[in-house]
């Protein structure tokens, strides 16, 4: 699903949102949480997951083409972790998805 889906799917279950208010709404959701993510705070949706931000140590990496070792310097990046309740609806969906169908021969 991409950020546009996301919009369209928002303006269709609410009628009462334009598209461009729909399209106001996620950009203002995602700001806050890019924004809280950079201040280093922690976002919990209950239900749906937690994001935070991992601390990847410095360390020496290899140049694929030349083989030379490279220092990689340390990196703040963005951690999801998936509540229970989607890791269980996901599960359940997911293999509803994959059963066959039954055959008539």
């Amino acid at each position: 699903m991409t950020r546009s889906d996301l919009v369209e799917e928002l303006a269709a279950r609410f009628a009462q949102l334009t598209h461009r208010d729909a399209e106001s709404a996620v950009k203002t959701i995602l700001d806050a949480m890019g924004d809280a993510l950079v201040r280093g705070n922690r976002i919990e949706i209950r239900g749906f997951g937690s994001f935070s931000v991992s601390r990847r140590p410095p360390r020496v990496g290899r140049n694929p083409r030349s083989g030379e070792s490279v220092m990689v310097p340390e990196k703040r990046v963005p951690h999801f972790k998936p509540g229970k309740a989607l890791r269980e609806a996901v599960d359940e969906r997911s293999a509803q998805l994959d059963e066959p169908t039954a055959r008539k021969d």
